[in-house]
């Protein structure tokens, strides 16, 4: 099978979606592999690294999209990219469809077969290729947080660990789940007081295990999140429910018994935002303020630290994109982990969360597999 992969064009996304290691354990299973020039410059890999390790050098995107089986990316196609797929081509990347419907047509329409990394699944019910950028971006919330919390970004001014006599500042994490133990280890390092909110008791006494007392522990109710939430200096929002829109835990209305200069970072927007004021954005423009509550909606924030990131999600992808590139489509048979991940085949919703959300007819991977 011929990979390629194509440099990311989204606003300030330096990641890549396959390093030349990659490249090499590809071309060890008797694979050829395309990159675009320049794909690897975010995380110092330069053309020559990508030769080394075997693979040819396309001069532009069009190349790679027009004559690879198979297109690996870090994020969602951008328009002029989804109007190059085409049917009987693989794409493998993050796509978030749910609160994205022109993707979804454009996807629909190219009659590409589109896996998701984040509704892969495992054997413990986790989601393996979501998971290692979800821990990126719950400890990258904390410095983002922390940044915009000073008085210069139009912040509060606190210190969130605080100094000898002063109190440190308050951090919420809503979502106990990757992103958010990964956001309260990070904040607990710096000395902040931290509270987890969750709707589940069992995780909330795994984390109260984990942290061994050091973070408080809250069940989620609307009394408990409008409480915290007022009392905060940071909230980071860390809900997910895979492949679908993330509900919206914090209203407009409740931004007014926020404190002036309080920061809300949604580590959500990708599948929507899990507060009612949220928007995307970019690394270029990170945040805005909406009734003195500063907000931090950055729709990529892994790509902020892109060698760190760029490693840890080919690590967890290079399993699954392997077995696509030895078995094509019989890949998604035999494994249902990986057919979990399918979300558009052939101009079919095939994930029933995105159907959902989008109104569109769900068709069971099996079946349009099978076809």
């Amino acid at each position: 099978m011929r990979v390629g992969c194509p440099r990311e064009i989204k606003n300030h996304e330096y990641r890549v979606g396959l390093t030349p290691g990659s490249v090499r354990e590809y071309i060890a299973h008797g694979h050829e592999v395309l990159v675009e020039t320049g794909a690897g410059a975010g995380i110092g890999a330069d053309d020559n690294a990508y030769r080394a390790a075997g693979a040819t050098i396309a001069k532009t995107a069009a190349d790679v999209f027009a004559k690879s089986d198979m297109i690996v990316k870090v994020k969602e196609p951008q328009p002029n990219e989804w109007a190059q797929l085409r049917d009987g081509q693989i794409l493998y990347t993050y796509l978030h469809l749910a609160p994205d419907p022109e993707q979804t047509k454009g996807l629909l329409a190219s009659g590409v077969t589109a896996i998701a990394y984040e509704t892969v699944t495992d054997d413990r019910g986790g989601l393996p290729l979501l998971a290692p950028m979800s821990e990126v971006a719950g400890r990258l919330s904390i410095q983002a947080g922390a940044t915009a919390l000073q008085k210069a970004n139009g912040g509060r001014g606190v210190l969130l660990g605080g100094v000898p006599g002063v109190l440190p500042g308050k951090v919420t994490v809503l979502g106990g789940g990757v992103v958010g133990l990964h956001a309260a280890r990070m904040a607990v390092g710096l000395g902040a007081d931290v509270t987890i909110i969750d709707r589940s008791i069992p995780r909330l006494r795994q984390l109260d295990d984990i942290f061994g007392g050091r973070v408080h522990t809250r069940y989620s109710t609307v009394e408990a999140l409008e409480e915290e939430c007022f009392s905060a200096d940071i909230v980071v929002g860390a809900v997910l429910i895979p492949g679908a829109a993330a509900p919206k835990l914090v209203s407009r209305e409740m931004l007014s018994g926020m404190k002036k200069g309080s920061v809300l970072v949604d580590v959500a927007i990708d599948q929507g935002g899990c507060f009612e004021t949220s928007h995307a954005t970019t690394h270029a423009e990170p945040t805005y303020e909406v009734d003195g509550v500063i907000h931090y909606c950055v729709a990529n924030m892994p790509g902020a630290v892109p060698v760190t990131s760029a490693h840890a999600l080919n690590n967890a992808t290079l399993h699954y994109g392997l077995q696509l590139a030895d078995k094509g489509l019989k890949a998604l048979i035999d494994d249902h982990h990986l057919r979990n991940g399918l979300n558009v085949h052939k101009g079919k919703i095939t994930n029933r969360a995105v159907a959902e959300a989008l109104g569109y007819e769900l068709v069971e991977p099996k079946a349009v597999l099978a076809a």
